[in-house]
């Protein structure tokens, strides 16, 4: 296995090297689509050739051209055009980026699933290095995509380039794409093993595959769950639709790309299970005017349009089933503050929605490097049944208390200046949780990582979610800010060094806030 594994990421690595001489010509935002279409394309080819190939060994050669017979068994049928060998034959040739594009465009037409998932007369229209694409398409050619049935090589290859694109879009960019680590402690947290799955703002479908993973490591069937989402941003819904379709997932996105506030495209649904990443702290997300009647705040204050945090927690709670559940992430600025968003965020407190706060570490996310918080809402916290490996969980009685986690101290180095949870990580974080809501003697409040509160205890907070304001700190006092407060102390001590005028006082003054007691 650790043989396998050191030659997957050689492939790995091969690619990323291949995809980044494209650079110069395309940028990182635009190439990630030509190298994820030639993936797509690769392996719907060897899937396509393998099934014909049993089609053939079946004696069924007449029917190796009827699209039906490969939709059966959850293929897509590729006209000879479409093909990856007939892709790779052409591929040092001046028209290869129209003939790219004439694949793509004719497998979504033979295959109504894909209708709006590929992109449209793209490589032709970037205008790409001949010479750059053929070394690209015979790097990807050297990749048997179906060789191991118990490795998704494919997928691991697809959500490898996600995260290294979203690396390398920076700071602003890369809203497609949600780190494996925290979508994995989600899914392990909110058990989506059975029922709807739905998220309103579903980048590149991570949640959705995740999700499987969940149901599959836990010897569940991924027959029994639904999955639904919609997606903003067109380039990046059909990275999502390409995503799921090469894991087999079938999933309804929408017809279109389209705004969730503004042109919600599951108006009745009701999902058992939501996980999400909405945009942080998105501004100017509806007009003055619009929205304000809108039954998704039923019984709350309109969200502000300054702030789109708590729209996003309202959409999600009235897309709930009665015993639903969700998990997603906000940024920190959404537990605490006044105006009307204190008002919702009270009701939602008082309404016993909201079952567990988690903050995150600095710097999980490839796109800013601020704390973040996971948070759970549950329609039915007094009462939920979960049936994993045929052993049914009993979580009740919880109804009356909020779970606060601190995480900002767990975590792994990664891709040097980025951190991320071991999987021991997500067993002790999710165990935690699944303890307090069971009510197990396991669970206990512990200093400096958890501490289970009464809504009693956070109405005199006056509603604040703040994990500090609840877990003990014994060797830290949380309100203040030390990297702040030394690096004034620094910038003091050195302007008291370039000063011939200071006294000796003020200099030892300056040692001593620093925590040293010095002679001079």
């Amino acid at each position: 296995m650790a043989k396998s594994n050191k030659k997957y990421k050689s492939i790995e690595e091969t690619l990323w090297d291949s995809a980044n001489k494209l650079r110069g010509s395309v940028e990182p935002s635009e190439y990630k689509h030509v190298v994820l279409s030639l993936i797509f394309l690769k392996f719907a080819s060897d899937k396509f050739e393998e099934r014909r190939q049993e089609l053939m060994d079946e004696g069924k050669e007449k029917f190796i051209e009827m699209v039906e017979f490969y939709t059966m068994k959850n293929v897509f049928y590729l006209p000879e055009e479409s093909r990856w060998s007939y892709i790779k034959k052409h591929a040092k040739q001046d028209d290869i980026a129209l003939k790219i594009d004439t694949a793509l465009f004719t497998v979504e037409k033979n295959n109504p699933s894909l209708k709006g998932a590929l992109p449209d007369n793209y490589f032709s229209r970037i205008q790409l290095d001949v010479s750059k694409l053929a070394a690209l398409i015979d790097t990807i050619n050297n990749i048997n995509t179906i060789q191991d049935k118990e490795q998704d090589i494919v997928g691991r290859v697809y959500e490898y380039f996600l995260s290294k694109f979203a690396l390398a879009e920076g700071k602003g960019k890369g809203e497609f794409y949600t780190p494996k680590s925290i979508v994995n402690l989600i899914a392990e947290m909110i058990e989506p093993y059975k029922g709807i799955i739905y998220d309103p703002c579903c980048g590149s479908g991570g949640m959705f595959v995740q999700s499987m993973k969940f149901v599959e490591n836990h010897q569940g069937n991924k027959k029994n769950i639904a999955v639904y989402g919609q997606e903003y941003t067109n380039t990046t819904y059909k990275l999502a639709k390409m995503n799921l379709a090469i894991r087999g997932i079938a999933a309804d996105l929408g017809a279109t790309a389209a705004n969730s506030f503004l042109r919600d495209q599951h108006p009745d649904l009701k999902a058992d299970f939501i996980m999400a990443n909405p945009p942080f702290n998105q501004k100017d997300w509806r007009a003055t005017d619009e929205l304000t009647d809108d039954p998704r705040w039923d019984g709350y204050e309109v969200p502000p349009t300054s702030n789109a945090n708590y729209g996003w927690i309202l959409h999600m709670v009235s897309k709930l089933s009665q015993n639903g559940v969700a998990g997603f992430i906000l940024a920190n600025g959404a537990l605490s503050g006044g105006g009307t968003e204190y008002e919702i965020r009270k009701k939602l407190i008082e309404n016993h929605l909201v079952e567990a706060i988690l903050v995150l570490p600095q710097n999980m996310f490839y796109t800013t490097n601020i704390s973040v918080t996971i948070w759970i809402i549950n329609k039915n916290k007094a009462e939920r049944k979960v049936k994993l490996n045929s052993i049914e969980k009993d979580y009740r009685d919880r109804k009356d208390e909020i779970l606060f986690l601190d995480l900002r101290e767990m975590g792994a180095p990664f891709e040097k200046k980025f951190v991320q949870f071991l999987q021991s990580d997500i067993d002790k974080i999710s165990g935690t949780y699944h303890d307090w809501q069971q009510r197990n003697n396991n669970y206990q409040n512990i200093p400096e990582y958890c501490y289970a509160a009464t809504i009693e205890e956070v109405k005199k907070k006056d509603y604040s979610l703040v994990p500090s304001k609840y877990i003990e700190f014994v060797n830290r006092d949380e309100n203040i800010d030390f990297d702040s407060k030394m690096s004034t102390l620094q910038k003091e001590f050195a302007e008291l060094l370039k000063s011939e005028e200071q006294s000796k006082q003020e200099l030892l003054n300056v040692f001593k806030e620093l925590g040293y007691e010095i002679e001079l």
